[in-house]
């Protein structure tokens, strides 16, 4: 039976000084202990001086992974990199201190995809916070086009897509994994959700701290991938941002982006997000 090649790709930048290392050795661990065997870690590290590569080096050495130290432009271009030198169809993305905890996680979700021929799948996962909490993160496709669905690392893909795609658009440094959902699915790239729970993931501190740079991207994300279908005027934009109020001719013509049977849900799920913004802005 043919089984595809999964290629992890996970960005490092100063895995020691930042005290990393026990992370990045679950996350390694944990990966080792997969039932999938078609599996290989590609690690991108922006040329670190602490000592993170020669802990790589050591990893390397038993097998657990590849590398390429050299400087990049962020975590996106580092992935990019990466992505151009991934030997597998299927392609996904850990932090360093990110894990799947699902021990049948790419064996579940490659044969799926296999299944349905699917560019991306999606699943839920475990964010914990930077206070120490943890939510369930359950995938929200349907409002795609208001809010970032789930994480990266709740994500595994079809390599083929992204190449077609262009990769990630580096210059959204916080969120160009939001850009990229966006564009997959406007390009009718096929999508499909996996239920159970499979990777637990902190979530960037970033986002929440440079929380008027991250406004921005959503601002130029929305206006890169809608102004052909609507004139996307500062204010549009803005309530969009702040409230998540889709025009509603833009908004019937991304329904269509959905199966028939799934345009009901996305007016509903489109109203509770909107709702749940004004309430809560």
């Amino acid at each position: 039976m043919y089984e595809p090649q999964v290629t992890i790709i996970t960005p490092t930048y100063n895995v020691v000084d930042n005290s990393q290392v026990n992370d990045f050795d679950l996350m390694i661990t944990m990966l080792g202990k997969q039932t999938y065997s078609f599996l290989d870690l590609l690690v991108i590290d922006n040329n670190s001086k602490d000592g993170t590569v020669d802990l790589l080096k050591e990893y390397k050495n038993e097998g657990s992974l590849a590398f390429y130290s050299e400087p990049d432009q962020g975590k996106f271009d580092a992935i990019n990199k990466g992505l151009v030198r991934a030997k597998g169809k299927y392609v996904a993305f850990l932090s360093c201190d990110d894990f799947y905890h699902d021990i049948k996680a790419i064996e579940n979700v490659v044969n799926f995809m296999e299944e349905e021929e699917a560019d991306f799948c999606c699943f839920p996962s475990y964010c914990c916070q930077p206070d120490g909490s943890a939510f369930l993160f359950e995938p929200a496709i349907l409002n795609t086009f208001q809010v970032v669905p789930c994480p990266r690392q709740a994500v595994i893909f079809r390599k083929e897509a992204l190449q077609e795609l262009g990769y990630f658009d580096a210059k959204f440094k916080l969120l160009a994994d939001y850009d990229l959902i966006i564009r997959l699915i406007l390009n009718g790239y096929a999508g499909v959700q996996w239920g159970d729970t499979l990777v637990t993931t902190k979530l960037g501190e970033k986002v929440n701290r440079y929380t008027t740079q991250a406004e921005a991207e959503f601002s130029h994300i929305f206006h890169k991938n809608f102004k052909t279908m609507y004139p996307m005027n500062e204010e549009v934009l803005e309530r969009m941002v702040k409230i998540s109020e889709i025009p509603r001719p833009l908004l019937d013509q991304l329904a269509q982006y959905f199966p028939d049977e799934e345009q009901e849900e996305f007016y509903q799920r489109y109203e509770n997000m909107y709702n749940f913004r004004v309430q809560n802005s």
